[in-house]
C-alpha cells in the first residue's frame, strides 16, 4: 500500500454523503490542532512513553474482528505502553459510523489509528483529516483510495486468495463446469481484490464458465442466502461457488443445502466459522480460504509503535493466506487459522 495526498476538495465533493463534519477540524484547532504523539509518561512519571492507538475494524458482529482484537490487545501487553482503544460500528454496511468513530479518537487525540476502512473511498476524508491533526494511520484488512497519507497497510494478499479459492474449485469440479461468484458489497476494497483474484485465475480453466459473476450478498447471512436461492434457480447447471467473506458464505451454505443440491454444487468459503467448518469435515463445503486475523491485529499495532518511536515501517505488511481442506484441516497450521483465539 501506498502513502499519498492528492485533491481532497474534489475528492470530498464526490463523495457526497459521507463526507467528516467540518465541526471536527473547528474542534481539533480549539485544541491546538496537536497531534497525539507526544510524550506521555507510563506508570506514574517514570519517563516511559505511553501511546493511546485507536483500532477501528469494520464491525463487531463476526468472529474474525474479536480475533484482530484479539492480536492488537496481545501487542499491547508485549510492549507494556500501549492503550489499545477499540472502536467498531455494529455492523460492517455503516459507514457514517465508522466515520464518526475516527473523528471521535481524533477529537481524543488518540496517538495513532489503526483503521479497516469498510468503503475504500467514503473513508478517506476522514483519514485526510487525521492527518491533518499529525495523527499517523495505518490501513489493515482492505484498501483505501488515494487522498490521504497512511504509514502501512497489514493485510492479507486478497487478490491472491481469491485465485487459490478458484484454483480450489478448479480442481474439485474436475476442471470443468458452471460456477457462481457471490459478490459481498459495493466500495469493500478487500473483497473486491478477491473477487478480481478469483475471476482473473477462472479465465485460465477454458472448461469452466463463470455463469454470474455480478452479483451481491450483501453484509448478512440472510440476504446472502436469499440471493443465493435466486442464483441457484437462475442457473439449474451450476456446479460451484464461491463467497467472498463469512456472512457471505454462511447464507450460502445454507441455501445450497436447502435446495437439495448440495451434492452437485462443490463450494468454496472465505473465512471459517463455526457453522463452515463442520461443512467443510462433513463434505458440504470443499475449502475455506484462510486469513490470519490475530496477525493482523499484532502486526498493525506493532508497525504503529514503531513509527510512534521514529523507526522505520514497511509499507505493506502482509499477513498470508491458506487453504483449509478436509485433507489438511487438522494440521497444527491449519487449526490455528480455523479457530483463532478471540477477545474476550
Amino acid at each position: 500500500m501506498r502513502a499519498f495526498r492528492a485533491s481532497r476538495s474534489a475528492i470530498r465533493f464526490l463523495r457526497g454523503g459521507f463526507v467528516g463534519s467540518a465541526l471536527v477540524v473547528a474542534a481539533m484547532l480549539a485544541l491546538g490542532g496537536c497531534g497525539g504523539s507526544g510524550e506521555k509518561s507510563a506508570g506514574g512519571g517514570d519517563g516511559e512513553k505511553q501511546y493511546r492507538i485507536a483500532v477501528i475494524p469494520k464491525g463487531a458482529s463476526h468472529q474474525f474482528w474479536q480475533s484482530v482484537r484479539y492480536g492488537a490487545e496481545q501487542a499491547a501487553e508485549e510492549l507494556g505502553t500501549v492503550e489499545v482503544v477499540w472502536q467498531s460500528p455494529a455492523i460492517e454496511s455503516d459507514t457514517r459510523k465508522q466515520i464518526e468513530l475516527v473523528e471521535q479518537m481524533i477529537l481524543q487525540q488518540v496517538d495513532g489509528i489503526v483503521l479497516a476502512p469498510n468503503h475504500q473511498v467514503s473513508l478517506v476524508d476522514a483519514v485526510a483529516q487525521a492527518n491533518d491533526a499529525g495523527i499517523p494511520v495505518i490501513i489493515f484488512d482492505s484498501g483505501l483510495d488515494e487522498g490521504a497519507e497512511i504509514v502501512s497497510y497489514v493485510a492479507t494478499d486478497n487478490r491472491n486468495g481469491g485465485k487459490k479459492a478458484a484454483r480450489r474449485l478448479a480442481e474439485v469440479m474436475g476442471d470443468e463446469g458452471e460456477v457462481i461468484l457471490l459478490r459481498y458489497k459495493e466500495g469493500s476494497e478487500s473483497t473486491l481484490q478477491r473477487e478480481e483474484g478469483f475471476l482473473e485465475e477462472m479465465a485460465q480453466h477454458p472448461n469452466i464458465t463463470v455463469v454470474s459473476s455480478d452479483q451481491y450478498g450483501g453484509d448478512s447471512v440472510s440476504t446472502a442466502k436469499t440471493k443465493v436461492e435466486q442464483l441457484l434457480l437462475a442457473h439449474p447447471n451450476a456446479r460451484g461457488l464461491f463467497a467472498v467473506c463469512e456472512s457471505n458464505a454462511n447464507g450460502a451454505l445454507e441455501a445450497i443445502l436447502d435446495s437439495g443440491r448440495g451434492d452437485a454444487i462443490h463450494f468454496v468459503a472465505f473465512d471459517p466459522s463455526e457453522r463452515l467448518i463442520d461443512a467443510l469435515k462433513s463434505g458440504d463445503c470443499d475449502g475455506i480460504v484462510l486469513q490470519n486475523p490475530v496477525a493482523m491485529g499484532h502486526e498493525s499495532v506493532m508497525a504503529m509503535v514503531r513509527h510512534l518511536e521514529g523507526q522505520k515501517v514497511e509499507s505493506n505488511v502482509p499477513t498470508g493466506e491458506e487453504v483449509a481442506t478436509v485433507e489438511n484441516m487438522e494440521e497444527p497450521r491449519m487449526q490455528s487459522l480455523l479457530n483463532p483465539p478471540i477477545s474476550r
